[in-house]
């Protein structure tokens, strides 16, 4: 997958994450869930534009892994959304599958430039 796709694919996560809290029930603590889930559901495809901008390997891993940690905040907070029954999970399916894709990309992506910095390291 190129840098452009996932551009792509992370921003319309954040499109997604937006449309579902939209159609989320008023109340209290729905506010305060859709709040979170916004602000950790936007941010996955913000940072990784940071990521895109990584001068180092390093750098790119201590972004890599801030992008990793609100996509996972994400899913919490859409398991949480079907555990009140605020939405049903066949609704949040396609949500749900992007997220669980995007995490495995960003789980595989730090695992190679990890697995790169450590053979630099024992050379």
């Amino acid at each position: 997958m190129t840098t452009d796709e996932l551009k792509f694919r992370t921003k319309n996560f954040s499109v997604m994450v937006i449309d579902l809290v939209e159609r989320l029930p008023n109340s209290i603590s729905v506010r305060v869930i859709a709040n979170q889930i916004v602000k950790s559901g936007t941010s996955v495809g913000a940072n990784y534009r940071a990521v895109c901008r990584a001068r180092s390997d390093k750098e790119f891993v201590s972004k890599m892994n801030i992008v990793l940690e609100e996509a996972d905040e994400t899913l919490f907070w859409i398991e949480i959304i079907i555990a009140k029954q605020w939405m049903t999970k066949p609704e949040l399916e396609i949500i749900w599958k992007e997220g669980n894709e995007l995490t495995a990309i960003f789980v595989s992506s730090l695992k190679t430039v990890n697995d790169r910095i450590k053979k630099v390291n024992k050379s």
